[in-house]
């Protein structure tokens, strides 16, 4: 019954509800009405009680649960299914789990803190509790393997897209996963797949974004979204944002079209054109940043005037 009351509040955020409607539309007491207005104060909501007036909803609690990133939520796939944790080691590890049991497609794992939080090539994501956004969505596309970079491209472009809406930042992409603003990271996504020979059975997507996590807690060359805003982000608000604009351009992805994706990628790819340097299946490339090309590898013109398609490896712009 708490949540009937809490989306009814919701829906009418602004106005007084009175417990007589309130007890009227679930067909319970005032009195049960009351207890459970008591224990969602309990659980961080601010709820305004007035006599001969009601309950009013002014406040909602920073966290990350599954009743309220689903709430309004218009989606087709990504977070139709939320799990939604306090403390966990770390979202891809239970993501992975549930795919591997049949979890269907565009589940999200989220969690307020992580003890174990991964970024690509074994590194650690500092994840402390309530300060960032970390996330893991499955999907089970079919698609080859030369394909998978894009979904990296994509849920970048997402990421940068509901940022740039929700922040008025102006964020960048570094290829192939990192988020920068003013040069300094802000959040990265991990690819992970399973599969067999050129068969996809699914994909888990892993993105991390530092929202509201102070400096000293972040490793020398991050930044946090607050710390660029010069004030607290809504963290929900972003959240639910990231799961509108992935699934809308995933849904695009999967009937064929990703020319707004790449065209939109472009835009954030602040390091084309630029002389850059890539670490790249033990091997150095130099050269200009050209583009992308259909399969999310990275074109680099070569000193020697080819363009050589780079699948993977780290950038470093030199100029």
């Amino acid at each position: 019954m708490e949540t009937e009351i809490l989306n009814t509040l919701k829906s009418r955020r602004g106005e007084h509800v009175s417990g007589e409607d309130l007890s009227r539309m679930l067909g319970v007491s005032r009195t049960a009405v009351w207890k459970d207005i008591q224990r969602l104060k309990t659980e961080g909501y601010q709820i305004l009680s007035r006599p001969h007036s009601g309950y009013q909803l002014v406040g909602i609690p920073d966290r990350l649960t599954a009743q309220e990133l689903s709430w309004n939520l218009h989606v087709k796939r990504i977070g139709k299914r939320l799990h939604a944790y306090g403390i966990t080691d770390s979202t891809m590890e239970i993501a992975h789990r549930l795919a591997g049991g049949g979890e269907p497609e565009g589940s999200v794992v989220a969690a307020e803190g992580q003890s174990k939080g991964r970024g690509r090539l074994g590194r650690s994501w500092v994840s402390p509790k309530g300060k960032g956004i970390y996330l893991s969505v499955i999907l089970r596309p079919s698609l080859q393997l030369s394909q998978v970079s894009l979904v990296t491209l994509l849920a970048a472009v997402a990421l940068a897209q509901s940022v740039q809406a929700e922040t008025g930042l102006t964020p960048e992409i570094k290829w192939p996963n990192d988020l920068m603003i003013r040069g300094r990271k802000a959040g990265g996504i991990l690819t992970e797949l399973n599969a067999e020979l050129n068969q996809v059975h699914y994909l888990v997507v892993g993105i991390g974004i530092n929202v509201n996590t102070p400096r000293s807690a972040l490793p020398a060359h991050a930044t946090s979204l607050a710390e660029e805003m010069d004030g607290p982000c809504d963290r929900l608000a972003l959240a639910r944002s990231l799961l509108v604009h992935l699934d809308r351009l995933y849904d695009k992805f999967l009937k064929g079209d990703t020319g707004e994706m790449l065209e939109a990628w472009r835009g954030f790819a602040g390091f084309l054109g630029k002389r850059i340097r890539v670490a790249a299946q033990g091997r150095v490339v130099d050269g200009q940043a050209v583009d992308v090309d259909a399969t999310g590898a990275l074109l680099v013109r070569t000193d020697t005037g080819i363009v050589e398609a780079v699948s993977a490896g780290e950038v470093l712009v030199v100029r």
